[in-house]
């Protein structure tokens, strides 16, 4: 039995009757699959794949005691062990990292974005100290602790996977010996809180108007210090907080840490940039190993950021644990003449994408690089909302027509599908420093289902590439005639 069967099988068993439609979600770095499926009153729901079964019984574990505190975490509705699959409450698409994409075009940090962080951070202390209490730690996997040996874990991810990778060189033992002093260090802090171990953008959910944050993917988790999840927060790499958030974030939580327990301001800090550089390491261990060695693009891109990070703790923050050889590698890291050549997968590409909406009546867009070259996507298997009055004098840009083929068409599939082919000929174009590709999508009118396709294109490219797009949709200037 394929995924989708299993998942459709999953559904059925909860609630007797088989999906009207399971679309799958984007694979993420794990081992896990998620889906999409609705049921025929238009309902969504998540299901869940995954072949470790220990790591499945520690998120439903962590899930049912999470919402038995009334915490924003996902209902579970039902769970197949045996078949490994789970179904969860759909909490939609809009993560803390993409909202923050979103907000940022011009680089500046809104206030908006700000008040999302500080509600994010009136919530941590709750799963930390909370979260703690009663929670069943015996289910957590692979440690019931963040201790000395996850620490040393965490940090030969790093030396193997990127120092090595990277060819930074380094003495072995040296440098096994400041990972032996700063674990050493970091365990002198309370330990007894329930450290989240992802606490990251991409696993923050936004829902509605309000953009209240739902939380995700905490099936890492396990007891730990109270710094960690913050660290993993605001130094998220790719989520790129300027250094004075930061430090105003950083206030805010302790100010909402005080209402639960009694803080020593100066003790919490002094580890807190331990606990950060440790999350860089192994974050940078993740880039090394999914990036260097898997050649994942999105990885790579993360890079940079790592850096400039590291760059920023070396000048700005004085250890009082002795790490001479790991501070004199990080500096080597940050000077690498291969990594400033890694980094330029996160400049902003040379490359244009067109993107076209068409009629087929009308005949193919022309090329006007002369290239005659990119794709040709014919959108007319989908469900067409143009057959019916009630959407004849809409686009594809509009709710009723988006709302159309969401819930009546296979549209979702048919994009994932487009994305996939799309992004592998864009990372090969931007690796070989190409210019030009062209992308279009073809309907009978060129009005609804060729302008939906294009317009999805055209944001799934800004959002997952620095490049520039142009969207074109031929037949406009005859909707209104």
């Amino acid at each position: 039995m394929n995924e989708l069967d299993r998942v459709s099988e999953l559904f059925k068993t909860f609630s007797g009757e088989k999906p009207a439609s399971v679309v799958p979600l984007p694979l993420s770095g794990s081992d896990r699959h998620y889906f999409r499926l609705e049921n025929h009153k238009g309902k969504s729901f998540i299901a869940a794949t995954n072949p470790d079964k220990k790591e499945n019984e520690a998120f439903l574990s962590f899930t049912r005691h999470f919402r038995n505190k009334g915490f924003p975490v996902p209902q579970l509705y039902f769970e197949d062990k045996e078949n490994n699959s789970y179904l969860l409450e759909d909490l939609g698409d809009l993560t803390l990292f993409s909202y923050s994409q979103k907000v940022r075009t011009s680089g500046i940090f809104p206030r908006t974005l700000i008040n999302v962080y500080k509600s994010i951070l009136d919530i941590l202390p709750k799963f930390q100290i909370e979260g703690y209490d009663g929670l069943d730690f015996g289910v957590c996997y692979p440690r019931d602790s963040f201790d000395k040996q996850s620490m040393m874990w965490d940090m030969s991810y790093f030396k193997y996977y990127f120092l090595k990778l990277a060819h930074i060189p380094f003495d072995e033992q040296l440098l096994e010996d400041d990972f032996n002093r700063l674990s050493g260090f970091l365990l002198q802090v309370d330990c007894d809180y329930f450290l989240y171990r992802d606490f990251q953008s991409r696993n923050i959910m936004l829902r509605g108007d309000s953009l209240e944050p739902w939380f995700i993917d905490y099936q890492g988790g396990r007891k730990g210090a109270l710094q960690y999840d913050l660290a993993s927060l605001l130094w998220d790499g790719k989520a790129d907080i300027p250094y004075d958030i930061r430090t105003y974030l950083l206030d805010y939580y302790l100010e909402q840490l005080e209402k639960f327990i009694p803080v020593d301001r100066n003790s919490f800090i002094e580890y807190y940039y331990g606990y950060v550089l440790i999350r860089i390491m192994q974050a940078m261990g993740s880039y090394g190993y999914r990036g260097f060695y898997e050649r994942k693009r999105h990885f790579l891109q993360s890079i940079p950021f790592a850096l400039k990070n590291v760059e920023w703790i070396l000048k700005n923050v004085s250890f009082s644990v002795k790490i001479p050889t790991l501070l004199y590698v990080l500096q080597d890291m940050i000077n690498s003449k291969t990594l400033k050549k890694f980094s330029r997968h996160n400049e902003k590409s040379d490359l244009t994408i067109v993107v076209n909406s068409f009629s087929y009546h009308k005949g193919l867009p022309q090329d006007p690089n002369g290239h005659g070259g990119g794709f040709v996507f014919d959108c007319r298997g989908i469900h067409n909302p143009g057959r019916y009055d009630e959407y004849k004098h809409f686009t594809g840009k509009d709710e009723p027509v988006i709302r159309f083929l969401k819930k009546e068409s296979d549209m979702e599939e048919f994009l994932m599908n487009v994305y996939q082919i799309v992004d592998q000929t864009v990372e090969a174009y931007i690796e070989r420093r190409f210019k030009n590709l062209q992308v279009n999508f073809g309907c009978t009118g060129g009005r609804h289902r060729s302008v939906y396709c294009a317009e999805a294109l055209a944001r799934h490219l800004l959002d997952k590439y620095d490049l520039n797009v142009i969207l074109n949709h031929r037949e406009q200037a005859s909707w209104n005639q």
